[in-house]
């Protein structure tokens, strides 16, 4: 809202002219995103000690992880909570891709903190079912995905990395129904990964930069016709956007690294994979998301793995799903499996930002 009152001023003020670029809104928006999230954590961290709301640990999971109950949880309330404040003074809420955005964000907050709030305090490992949160989740993401494609903000397209043309054209209905699978299954495939300190929140920097550098490109007219890219116009707003959710990620993981001191909970990871699941909608790199989310991508497959060999052989691929269970009951310290998976995750992100010129 700052953004609104300021740069109205340039005018008058040449000062104020340097809110007119995405670049310098996006530094700031980092900076207080971080800021606001270290902070607003420390706070909220001895209030959840204080009122001994910690985390509820589930039976089936790793022995080694018994020694982490009780520690707070709800991490995600001061990471979407510092992202709001930063947002509030660096965001142009103008832009469409802003209000859709923010949409899904807010809708899979509210979903992952009852979900939490059900755990937490009501001592319910379990939360809200999985077809509740299916269905909550796809209403939600078929609303904003129905209102981008009827308002022409984004197309029913669909493009693939390493190709300049579209592929094939979805239609509307066709396109909700493979955006709002897309939408989902990022929001799930974090909230899956979200299972060792610091695990997730690695992976979803770099994926957030990654694509701050996309819609950047995808958000500017000259750029995008060069590189061969869909134009998405005011695109380059969601750049502000992830570059928030960055610093506040970072200032998460000031107090997530381990040991940690707060977890993130559904209320985070349900609602920052519903964030880069929907930026890569509007973005049009749908398919690029399985690239440089592949560490999503491998967590969720593992499960999917697990429970089908289960079902149908009785046997199981993996000693423990999600799959770095696995290489915790392998032996691997928690710290090597969490550092790996983040070296994994930037190799991902530099393939995919070499796909804008691979065409």
């Amino acid at each position: 809202m700052l953004y609104h009152l300021l740069y109205p001023l340039s005018n008058k003020f040449a000062i104020f002219n340097v809110f007119r670029y995405i670049t310098t809104r996006s530094f700031f928006a980092f900076v207080l995103g971080a800021l606001f999230a270290i902070v607003l954590g420390r706070k909220f961290i001895k209030y959840m000690r204080k009122r001994q709301f910690g985390q509820v640990i589930r039976e089936e999971g790793p022995e080694s992880h018994k020694k982490k109950g009780g520690t707070p949880t709800f991490g995600g309330v001061f990471i979407i909570g510092s992202t709001l404040l930063a947002l509030l003074v660096t965001g142009n809420f103008n832009a469409e891709p802003v209000w859709a955005t923010l949409a899904i964000m807010i809708s899979y907050f509210s979903l992952g903190f009852l979900d939490d709030y059900l755990k937490v305090l009501k001592k319910n490992t379990k939360g809200i079912s999985a077809k509740g949160k299916l269905v909550w989740q796809f209403t939600t993401s078929g609303a904003v995905l129905y209102y981008l494609l009827s308002s022409q903000v984004i197309s029913s397209e669909l493009f693939i990395p390493f190709y300049k043309y579209p592929v094939i054209d979805l239609g509307l209905w066709g396109y909700m129904i493979f955006g709002s699978i897309v939408i989902v299954g990022a929001s799930n495939a974090v909230n899956l990964t979200d299972g060792l300190d610091g695990l997730a929140i690695g992976p979803i920097i770099t994926s957030l930069i990654t694509l701050c550098i996309l819609c950047y490109v995808g958000g500017h007219s000259e750029i995008s016709q060069y590189l061969y890219i869909p134009y998405v116009t005011d695109l380059g707003e969601l750049v502000v956007f992830a570059a928030t959710l960055v610093g506040a990620g970072l200032g998460f993981l000031w107090f997530n690294t381990y040991p940690a001191q707060i977890f993130m909970g559904d209320v985070g990871s349900l609602s920052i994979g519903g964030v880069l699941g929907i930026m890569s909608v509007i973005s049009k790199n749908e398919i690029l998301l399985i690239v440089f989310g592949g560490i999503f991508v491998l967590e969720a497959v593992s499960v999917i793995l697990q429970v089908g060999s289960f079902k149908l052989r009785g046997k199981r691929i993996f000693r423990m799903a999600p799959i770095h269970h696995h290489f915790e009951l392998k032996g691997w310290p928690e710290p090597k499996v969490i550092v790996r998976f983040w070296i994994i995750s930037v190799l991902l992100a530099v393939l995919s930002i070499a796909s804008l010129k691979i065409r």
